[in-house]
């Protein structure tokens, strides 16, 4: 294999090997989980809102600031190394979360530890997306990253529902085993193996990544580097009014992917409450939305090629406004206000249907949105770019949680807790009309 090519396949390494803090924690297995524990759909769903969103603000924050001290530093790999251990420490320090001892402030500690640590490590990861291929290839290795990420997570999720996670009420996995390992049912030590598999995932299957990845134009330090990357920061961002592409781009972005990942944050609190569904339910549900997630992400990746990133969010953006409204219509009595008959199955056919949507239409606007960003930024200062558009993805972060946490508790209603997230996909929409589809800076 070229060293060009391995270069590429060490940085799908990372997706394949950070995607199940997002799989496995975020969505399908910790999230219900909390939710069983704390016995209340409401109450869980707004304590995690309040979590996630105490992490976002943290990243917002410090997330352009850090890429702008790396493109000074020219030394990416050492912020890698640094957030990869604190995803791992974060993740597999969840273990604690046992029943009869259940500290929900130390547990969203822990979960925001490491939540910071992915994020932080993705922002650096993106940033060399540019020094992989021709620009016009950048859609399909980009799509081929997320792919390869889907399919890590979906492994991971399959291992944890066969052979670990296990039933409250049998004490028994997907398969009907007893946790492997030997590991106590009746303490839930099969879904709090969730957290210690996690960061072991991780551990391993980021080796390729730090021997195959290298930086291409590795800087000499200057001194005062930090000063000069902040002066360069605050400079960046008082000119963004005059790259009003960029400018617009980051908006769009702040509230269509804010919207997503509240949606993928609440996707498995809301069925546990809404619907009942057990951790093995949503586990069910999650390999249907990340088997079509790995799928179109990859034929995402085609299509950014052929019809640009542009029109591939938009696309994705309008199938999960469609589905945000939906869910917030579906309970276990009724859909779109139409009684259904006692033990009917149609809430879970629709969510089932709602999840294979939101892993495809999810895929591919992650997958093209990073394409689209190595197109508006500046190519001489991408890593700020990046660090600008993880600003983007979390200065409102705190809101949808926010938001859906106020709703929720005000309202006592799940349903009604998830409608912020349809304004903030609509808000995206609207912000992509001053967006170009080749950026500021096109050459």
């Amino acid at each position: 294999m070229s060293s060009a090519r391995k270069r590429i396949w060490g940085w799908y390494a990372f997706d394949w090997a950070s995607q199940p803090y997002n799989t496995l924690l975020i969505t399908f297995i910790f999230a219900p989980y909390v939710s069983e524990l704390m016995q209340d759909g409401a109450r869980a769903q707004a304590a995690w809102a309040f979590g996630i969103g105490a992490a976002g603000f943290v990243i917002a924050a410090l997330a352009p600031i850090l890429g702008a001290i790396a493109d000074t530093s020219g030394n990416r790999m050492r912020f890698i190394w640094l957030f990869s251990a604190l995803y791992v420490i974060g993740s597999a320090g969840l273990w604690v979360a046992a029943p009869d001892s259940f500290n929900i402030i130390l547990v969203l500690f822990l979960f925001a530890l490491g939540l910071i640590g992915m994020e932080f490590a993705t922002i650096f990861v993106n940033a060399m997306l540019p020094d992989l291929g021709p620009r016009e290839e950048l859609g399909r290795i980009s799509g081929t990253g997320w792919a390869i990420g889907y399919v890590g997570g979906l492994i991971t999720l399959v291992i944890m529902l066969f052979f670990f996670a296990e039933s409250a009420a049998t004490g028994k996995t997907f398969i009907g085993l007893d946790p492997v390992l030997g590991l106590d049912a009746e303490a839930r030590e099969g879904t709090r193996f969730v957290g210690p598999l996690t960061a072991i995932w991780y551990a391993l299957f980021m080796i390729p990544f730090f021997l195959w990845v290298r930086e291409p134009k590795p800087i000499k330090v200057a001194k005062g580097a930090v000063r000069v990357a902040l002066k360069g920061l605050w400079r960046t961002l008082l000119r963004l009014p005059e790259t009003p592409s960029l400018f617009s781009y980051l908006g769009a972005s702040m509230f269509y992917r804010d919207a997503l990942n509240g949606m993928y944050a609440f996707g498995g609190i809301y069925a546990q409450g809404v619907l009942g569904w057990t951790v093995v339910d949503v586990g069910v549900f999650g390999i249907i939305a990340i088997i079509t997630g790995a799928l179109f992400a990859w034929l995402g990746g085609k299509a950014d090629v052929r019809f640009g990133p542009g029109a591939v969010i938009k696309v994705s953006i309008a199938v999960l406004t469609a589905v945000a409204i939906t869910i917030a219509f579906v309970s276990r009595d009724s859909l779109f206000g139409i009684p259904l008959a006692e033990g009917s199955r149609a809430p879970d056919i629709i969510f089932y249907i709602l999840g294979a949507l939101i892993g495809a239409a999810g895929g591919t606007l992650q997958s093209a949105s990073r394409t689209m960003m190595v197109r508006q930024g500046d190519p001489a200062r991408m890593t700020e770019a990046f660090g600008l558009y993880a600003l983007s993805g979390k200065a409102t972060s705190f809101l949808a949680p926010l938001l859906i946490g106020i709703a929720t508790a005000a309202s006592g209603s799940q349903q009604i807790g998830v409608t912020p997230i349809i304004g903030l996909f609509i808000l995206g929409w609207v912000l992509l009309a001053w967006v170009k589809p080749h950026g500021d800076f096109s050459r």
